[in-house]
């Protein structure tokens, strides 16, 4: 297997006290202190950074640029199948007692189980999704903040991840 190159990018300022000594003796190496979220990227070239130095939005990226968006999707709980996958549902009157629910779920003898990718009420939300083909818009350099084009998953003050293409 070849060997990967990659960087190192931690982000959000962890104090000192609030580390465990993994952490601690991991974070000494670059004499920035801890960090709550850390990611590795794939480089071409690390040779071009060293270790404790500041990344900057500016020097990243510039205006008109197109990259990827990821982030984790908002969390919606628990829902059913209306909802989750999309369902019709039953009739609404006329004594019927079937509304919301999802009909039939499996086999009567023959294969006697509920086969695996049925789709069932379950958790949604909370997972990973990339939105492709974002163009930068504005770049801030003084709040180090870039300005995208159209929506990015996630919540309100979410972490995301950024890829040029």
């Amino acid at each position: 297997m070849p060997f990967r190159l990659v960087l190192e990018v931690g982000f959000g300022a962890k104090r000192e006290s609030r580390l465990n000594k993994p952490d601690a003796g991991h974070a000494k190496a670059s004499g920035k202190g801890g960090f709550y979220h850390i990611k590795e990227f794939r480089v071409a070239d690390p040779s071009q950074y060293e270790v404790g130095q500041a990344l900057l939005v500016s020097d990243l990226f510039k205006v008109g640029d197109i990259i990827d968006v990821s982030g984790a999707v908002k969390g919606r709980g628990f829902q059913g199948v209306i909802r989750r996958h999309g369902f019709k549902g039953g009739p609404g009157g006329h004594g019927s007692m079937f509304h919301r629910a999802p009909g039939s779920i499996g086999c009567s003898a023959w294969p006697s189980r509920v086969i695996k990718g049925k789709k069932m009420p379950g958790h949604m939300g909370t997972n990973m999704i990339t939105k492709k083909s974002v163009t930068i818009m504005d770049i801030r350099p003084e709040q180090n903040v870039l300005v995208v084009k159209g929506g990015v998953p996630g919540a309100k003050q979410g972490l995301l991840h950024i890829y040029t293409k």
